[in-house]
């Protein structure tokens, strides 16, 4: 199946999105996100059509990230100091703030009915995307590298040089604002 250049060209901004987010290096995301493009124009036969054409280019780019962060071609540090993302003692306040004394929730999760159905929508998916986007950018790179590029804890750790115990306060952190976002912009309305 022939591959329309234009049709990637427009993808590209949704890629150097997310490679920025997992790279956090401008000319290193550019150059993934060119790779990514150039291995679908070069095998054009290896897209089968059985998915959506941006579905297929994040499976790509997603192994390009993966090969870039085993790679070592870049330094990275993860400051995890305060100042960067806001201040983390109001951050663990309004945390706190979720639960009562004895350990449950103030509020209580939502019903989000069936799951299936809802990631049947599109729309579904562009909502997550947006409270991806929203999360700290530490924590949503931390949270990327584990649930989307499924990297294992003990190479993010590595990578990243944190603790497993930081890893996952991180990661609580993560799907408990991206539950929240969701419950707000998503099944709070109730769509469809």
């Amino acid at each position: 199946m022939p591959l329309d250049p234009d049709e990637l060209q427009s993808l590209r901004p949704h890629l150097l999105r997310f490679a920025l987010l997992q790279l956090r290096d401008e000319a290193l995301a550019e150059d993934t996100v060119s790779e990514t493009l150039l291995a679908a124009l070069e095998h054009p036969e290896r897209f089968a059509g059985q998915s959506a054409l941006k579905t297929y280019l994040i499976g790509i780019l997603k192994h390009k990230i993966i090969d870039t962060l085993r790679s070592g071609r870049r330094e990275v540090t993860l400051a995890l100091s305060a100042g960067e993302d806001g201040d983390e003692q109001s951050d663990l306040e309004a945390f706190d703030a979720l639960f009562a004394r004895n350990g449950h929730y103030q509020t209580p999760p939502s019903d989000w009915g069936d799951p299936d159905r809802t990631f049947e929508r599109r729309e579904f998916f562009e909502i997550l995307q947006l409270c991806v986007d929203r999360l700290p950018a530490k924590i949503g790179r931390v949270f990327m590298m584990r649930e989307w590029l499924e990297l294992e804890s003990e190479e993010i750790c590595q990578d990243l040089q944190i603790s497993a115990t930081n890893l996952w306060v991180m990661l609580y952190r993560a799907r408990m604002r991206l539950r929240e976002c969701l419950e707000l912009n998503w099944f709070g309305q109730r769509a469809g």
